[in-house]
């Protein structure tokens, strides 16, 4: 079979990456309203850090610049792959030790965009660009979906992580999960600061790559006259 050079793999494989990196930071775990404060968790699941300077959060109302009323996300700085953040109405220092963090996990507190029950979480970055989005609302938005009420919503598989629309596929927090979810100290339940179901994009860009070299190599066959 016909094979692609290897200058057009790197190639392909540095514009995935680069395509990629803001695809791969998502919105992996949200409580719109708990004992010890509500959060939202984003995770970087693909293979480049990003540095969240002048990234901005909002909710429904969907500012995208802090200008016009979006939350700052610098503080966290450069996040590694593979790595889980949180963003709480708490202080840092109240809901790492209600959750008992380690001093690793970052956390950015206070902040004033609250969540309600039926409501969006929108993340935007450095050029107001929206990275993901996930509309909720089990009453309203997305009927019969979770209610995150004292237990967080966590994705059960890594497919319902694609719509913007929360979907069935979200599961709440439980005790002893699957997920690593435990009770904080003020009884709320989930699992910040984790995402179990994070997996590492080089095997992703790696199938893609082969992907597109069967794909050139059919192209390469039907363009010689093979029947």
């Amino acid at each position: 079979m016909p094979k692609l050079s290897r200058p057009l793999l790197a190639a392909l494989a540095t514009a995935l990456c680069a395509s990629t990196a803001h695809a791969n930071v998502q919105i992996t775990e949200w409580m719109y309203s708990g004992n010890g404060g509500e959060f939202i968790e984003f995770t970087i699941l693909g293979a480049t850090p990003v540095d969240f300077s002048g990234w901005v959060y909002d909710d429904e109302s969907r500012f995208s610049t802090v200008a016009a009323g979006g939350f700052s996300l610098s503080a966290f700085g450069i996040v590694a792959p593979g790595e889980s953040v949180i963003l709480t109405e708490s202080t840092a220092a109240a809901f790492r030790g209600d959750w008992g963090l380690a001093a690793g996990v970052k956390v950015i507190g206070g902040y004033t965009n609250n969540l309600g029950r039926n409501d969006e979480i929108n993340l935007f970055d450095a050029s107001a660009t929206l990275v993901d989005r996930l509309r909720y609302g089990d009453s309203s938005y997305v009927p019969g979906t979770i209610r995150t009420q004292n237990r967080s919503g966590t994705p059960g598989a890594l497919v319902d992580l694609t719509p913007f629309n929360v979907s069935s596929g979200w599961v709440l927090s439980a005790s002893g999960d699957a997920f690593g979810s435990t009770a904080s100290l003020s009884g709320d339940v989930g699992n910040p600061g984790v995402f179990a179901l994070a997996i590492p994009e080089p095997a992703t860009v790696a199938l893609t790559l082969a992907g597109l070299a069967v794909v050139g190599g059919v192209a390469r066959r039907r363009a010689g006259g093979h029947a």
